[in-house]
């Protein structure tokens, strides 16, 4: 787990307190919250399962139909027409039944933007395989911006994405007296990860993103895509900014989307290039225990390999059977507690 800082100050009163407590403890992160609100002891330690496969970076946004009924785009975000009916809820776990992954953390798609209905749906349909992150709008006065985050928090959502692209140009996420350092902060109290998007590069965001680390020590923030460190000159760079960050241990990357960080061409699938250039220094610098994989599906779809071969190329560049346990899953587990009973993979 992340390791408690110094000096962090009290918790304000959530919403419907009982509630949230219950829901943190049906999710597996906050048992010691729990039992000390109800006054019960701990049982036995349960039986030991086998690892799961957890992907924990991917959208669904509704189907043409779904959206036309009921889920509506956000204006001017209708998804690619060749992905448009491939990324419905349904389609997506029998894609998971397919490749053998027993859960995933739904990253809210732009295009329903800050509609969350349809993720909520989904997770409230399957909360023994899905859970979500909510993305965080930056439009919101502070106040406003923390009580959305306590709500979508009642309604299953385990973590926040900051897309630094939806701030007004020229604002930080880490702004004193800003929505983005309220909800931050906020994210650390309620040991919600904050999952950040640098598509444009990581060195725009650096200095941003260490003031962030740097204000709330309990939050545990993560970067998405390696960082979208690519494999090119100015990718290099980034990539030694990345590592950098190994020294603070609430940071944790996302291993996902590798076709992303190859680029067109350059590194063909199964990208043993990301893997020699991004994975083996992230192992070392962060350990896997701080790496976790994720397919970015829908977009997967449309690459080589496709989402069984995303699957299967992260798990086989896990040297032991310990960091392939934290890689493709046991670190999302460990960040956004835990999926279903029992992992299929057994």
């Amino acid at each position: 787990m992340i390791p408690p800082s110094v000096g962090v100050r009290a918790p304000r009163p959530l919403l419907l307190t009982g509630l949230l407590a219950s829901l943190y403890a049906l999710n597996g992160r906050s048992s010691a919250l729990t039992l000390k609100m109800s006054g019960s002891s701990a049982g036995p330690p349960a039986a030991a399962t086998a690892p799961k496969v957890i992907d924990s970076h991917l959208h669904v946004w509704a189907s043409s139909s779904e959206a036309a009924k009921s889920y509506p785009y956000a204006e001017g975000q209708d998804p690619p027409p060749s992905l448009i009916d491939r990324a419905s809820t349904s389609e997506l776990l029998k894609i998971m039944d397919d490749a053998g992954v027993d859960g995933a953390l739904i990253v809210q798609p732009i295009n329903h933007k800050y509609d969350h209905s349809y993720v909520t749906d989904a997770v409230r349909a399957h909360p023994d395989r899905l859970k979500g992150m909510l993305l965080h709008d930056p439009a919101l006065p502070p106040e406003r911006a923390v009580s959305r985050l306590e709500e979508l928090t009642l309604d299953g959502y385990v973590g926040v994405r900051f897309n630094p692209y939806l701030w007004p140009e020229g604002a930080k996420m880490s702004e004193e007296g800003g929505c983005g350092l309220a909800v931050y902060k906020r994210c650390g109290e309620l040991k919600m990860p904050v999952g950040v998007m640098c598509f444009k590069g990581l060195e725009l965001h650096y200095d941003d993103i260490v003031r962030l680390i740097e204000s709330s020590p309990d939050t545990a923030l993560i970067l998405d895509h390696l960082g979208f460190t690519g494999l090119d000159e100015r990718g290099d760079a980034a990539f030694e900014q990345l590592l950098s960050l190994a020294k603070y241990p609430n940071v944790v990357v996302k291993v996902s989307a590798l076709f992303r960080v190859a680029g067109p061409g350059s590194d063909p699938y199964p990208h043993n290039g990301v893997r020699t250039r991004r994975f083996v220094p992230l192992l070392e610098a962060f350990g896997a225990d701080r790496l976790m994989f994720g397919t970015d599906f829908p977009y997967v779809l449309e690459q080589e390999g496709s989402y069984g071969g995303a699957t299967g190329t992260v798990s086989s560049w896990a040297t032991t059977e310990s960091e392939r346990a934290s890689l493709m899953g046991g670190t999302a587990e460990r960040l956004f507690g835990p999926w279903g009973s029992v992992g299929k993979s057994s």
